[in-house]
């Protein structure tokens, strides 16, 4: 550091890899190569991490080299633990390199001709979206998060007196509240479904929403996992049933896309809505909304734009016509997916449960602890919530960000906080936060 002009000035060398924005400049295909091969500053390469992700099998997961090396493919910062993952997830370079370097390329050329290729990046975009959540092209409609997915549907179905919606009182207010203010316009009814009181098991909460269905249920519309309390619906049980009612379902994928393996046939739900930018990892506001095939039609869209005559055939996208979006930002959704790709669901999915069980256990021995979410794998997924007695759970989740550089959140639902860690938490940061709340829970820094 030398001074200039009475300032301090910092020199920083131009072989910085902040700075060193060479790469940005690289035709497309070969900035994807490069990020493949590793050769892009901050990113692995899909290569190393497919031979890695091979050898760290689902009977591996405590391989803490493996999950050390993709935490620092995030710019988190240092000494800061981000375990709010249902909220909010940080982006891996591979994705913020494609969305630099694409951005700089259309703000240096806004023509026509220049944002052609990104038909093509769009197209690849919902090619693997597709394959990812185990869905045909055509049934998927790329979005900007849950919410306007949750719209899409609520909007636009035709629905009217003497029909009825049968919803789950722990939605999100996209899939809750939404409903109630379209009611109120045209005169359908909402009948909101309580989580069963005493033990829950699977086979007890498909009964229990199979019973609220009457024959003037025209759709079931619930979270796949609960934001507020961490509890998991047998969701294919309840979509299967539905459908041999003729009833349509609507499953808010918030908790699961990208935190659990989905196959969207399987599930066998009619509508599937998500955000990209939390569990997937992916760039801020891209999300998707699914149509089965054949149910386009039933839905009227909400926004109607450019493009809408020629996408109003095209299945789902007829829902994305939705005006000027970001073209980079959509691009960045195929390094997201192939991110995912290189190491498997199946083993995101396991090593986020190992993660989330590992805060479990050391939850439990923290006296005055109350855990909510069920431990039962079938009725869990990412998202752990629980209580410290005496401590509301505001005054806990300040409490570990400014005194310990934990990223949580406040659960209403029981005054407790909710953790939901990622891939790029390691056992070091569950030791850290265990200690951390065994603190917090004696008192400590709750006065400051």
């Amino acid at each position: 550091m030398k001074k200039k002009g009475g300032r301090a000035e910092i020199k920083i060398e131009k072989s910085s890899p902040i700075l060193d924005m060479g790469h940005w400049m690289l035709p497309r295909r070969e900035l994807l190569k490069r990020m493949a091969e590793g050769l892009v500053a901050g990113t692995l390469g899909t290569k190393w991490l497919n031979l890695s992700a091979q050898e760290n099998s689902e009977a591996n997961l405590e391989n803490e080299p493996f999950w050390e090396q993709i935490k620092k493919q995030f710019p988190i910062r240092p000494n800061l633990i981000m375990m709010n993952s249902a909220n909010l997830c940080p982006t891996h370079y591979g994705v913020l390199e494609t969305l630099f370097g694409l951005t700089r390329n259309l703000e240096g050329d806004v023509s026509f001709q220049n944002r052609a290729k990104f038909r093509e990046e769009k197209a690849n975009a919902r090619s693997l979206l597709a394959q990812y959540v185990g869905a045909d092209p055509e049934e998927i409609a790329i979005i900007r998060n849950t919410s306007e997915g949750n719209n899409i549907i609520v909007n636009g179905l035709e629905l009217g007196k003497g029909d009825e919606v049968v919803i789950w009182d722990e939605n999100h207010p996209s899939n809750y509240a939404a409903w109630d203010v379209r009611a109120r316009r045209q005169g359908f009814s909402v009948k909101k479904v309580p989580t069963p009181e005493g033990p829950i098991t699977p086979e007890n909460l498909r009964r229990h929403f199979i019973g609220a269905l009457t024959p003037s249920t025209r759709i079931l519309a619930v979270s796949h996992v609960s934001n507020v309390s961490g509890l998991t619906l047998p969701i294919k049980a309840l979509c299967l049933e539905c459908r041999s009612r003729e009833i349509l379902t609507l499953v808010d994928g918030a908790q699961s896309l990208g935190a659990l393996s989905l196959d969207l046939h399987d599930m066998a739900c009619d509508f599937y809505t998500g955000s990209l930018h939390k569990w997937p990892m992916g760039p801020k506001e891209t999300g998707l909304v699914y149509v089965r095939h054949g149910l386009a039609e039933r839905v009227w869209p909400s926004l109607v734009s450019v493009g809408y005559e020629a996408a109003e055939t095209q299945g789902a996208q007829k829902f994305e016509t939705l005006g000027q979006r970001s073209d980079p930002t959509i691009a960045a959704i195929g390094p997201t997916i192939e991110f995912h790709n290189a190491i498997s669901k199946s083993i995101i999915e396991a090593r986020l449960r190992f993660i989330v069980q590992r805060l479990r256990d050391g939850i439990s021995l923290i006296p005055g602890a109350s855990i909510l979410t069920p431990p039962d794998p079938s009725m869990s997924a990412g998202v752990l919530v629980f209580s410290l007695s005496g401590i509301g759970g505001r005054q806990a989740f300040e409490a570990l960000y400014h005194g310990y550089g934990i990223a949580a959140a406040p659960a209403g639902i029981n005054d407790g906080i909710r953790l939901s860690p990622h891939i790029f938490n390691t056992t070091s940061d569950v030791e850290l936060v265990l200690s951390a709340l065994t603190e917090v829970a004696a008192g400590k820094l709750l006065s400051n």
